[in-house]
């Protein structure tokens, strides 16, 4: 039987990085193959994310939403990630990843009602491959380790990523779904976004491990690490794991170096664990910024690009919000109804009671 070098434990990663901060290429090896069209594409979903955000924020402190995680400052990990899968592949993200599950197809009016508890909100319409974010942190993992078995078992060439933050590393469901992963070759991506703090909790005292990458090791699949804040480390990575999932090669487990600009939640206070030196540094690694960077000088993107962006996604920030608004409210029975093609008999009897 083989054994693993004890170095690959003690050996420090090494992050891969393509774009740096400044716009420049610095890994031109892995820079993704993407037409001019593309990279604008990329660079207008980053941006509407953005919007969507800082809109969002003010959409919960309004009272319009109801539970919002935000987002801004991890737009290279979910935007750059879907955009290297195909459509037919499979998403199974946590609470924060809404902006991957619309870039996947889902109607955003439906990511604000899944916000505002309505049941409309997870109906999800016919050819999105998504499940709704699992709030249970970790839960996803299993899901998508399921999925992958299915695709597996079917002989077809269907790929699923999970995603989860830092702290998700840390629980039962990542290392089971993992282990399975790593026993039976499934076509599954593990995607970690590992932005430094699991709410408030540093990552220095999650782990021991040098890095959740090396995690990897201990499932017999491959680990690599990314510089989460560069959108062409995040598609070449995500590529890179989705072929060998087609071609047989099993799971991959990436980890995605980002920081999230907002707090955890809108009740948390990033005062209390986080520094502004800290911030400062991370706010100069902004993905979009060095991204915009890179664009101009190609002659693809200007400022004035990012302003019509952005008021293009305040008007469909607005009309989404309206639109779920405006959606039926729910009621008991049209709830139980809606998990039942024939309603057991107790259930019809407490219909019957609610009426």
């Amino acid at each position: 039987m083989s054994k693993v070098p004890y170095e690959v434990y003690t050996e420090e990663v090494e992050a891969l990085s393509v774009l740096s901060p400044e716009g420049k290429i610095v890994n031109p090896d892995k820079v993704p193959d993407l037409t001019d069209d593309q990279l604008k594409e990329i660079m207008y979903r980053m941006v509407f994310t953005r919007t969507w955000d800082d809109r969002a924020v003010n959409l919960g402190r309004q009272g319009r939403l109801g539970f919002y995680a935000p987002v801004s400052g991890q737009e290279a990990t979910m935007v750059g990630s879907v955009y290297a899968l195909d459509k037919e592949d499979f998403v199974c993200p946590g609470y924060r990843d809404m902006p991957q599950l619309v870039w996947h197809g889902l109607p955003l009016y439906q990511a604000f009602l899944y916000s505002r508890g309505h049941q409309e909100g997870g109906r999800i319409p016919e050819g999105v491959n998504v499940l709704m974010p699992q709030i249970i942190i970790g839960a996803q993992i299993l899901h998508a380790m399921g999925l992958a078995m299915g695709y597996k078992l079917k002989k077809q060439k269907q790929v699923v990523i999970a995603y989860t933050g830092d702290g998700g590393s840390s629980e039962g469901d990542f290392y089971e779904g993992m282990n399975f992963a790593g026993a039976y070759k499934l076509p599954v991506i593990f995607f970690v976004q590992n932005n430094g703090y699991a709410i408030t909790t540093p990552f220095a005292k999650q782990t021991a491990a040098l890095s959740i990458a090396h995690k990897a090791v201990s499932a017999g699949i491959k680990g690599v690490q990314i510089d989460g804040m560069d959108v062409f480390a995040v598609i070449t990575a995500v590529r890179e794991a989705a072929e060998r999932a087609r071609n047989g090669e099993g799971a991959t487990l990436i980890e995605a170096l980002t920081y999230r600009f907002r707090p955890h939640s809108m009740s948390d206070d990033t005062s209390k664990y986080r520094t502004k030196d800290e911030e400062g540094i991370w706010s100069e690694k902004d993905p979009i910024a060095r991204l915009a960077k890179y664009l101009a000088e190609k002659g693809l993107w200007s400022d004035e690009d990012t302003e019509r962006v952005r008021e293009e996604a305040k008007a469909k920030v607005n009309e989404e919000i309206k639109k779920a608004e405006k959606t039926e409210k729910m009621t008991v029975t049209g709830l139980i109804d809606s998990m039942f093609e024939t309603t057991p008999h107790d259930l019809e009897e407490q219909k019957a009671d609610f009426k």
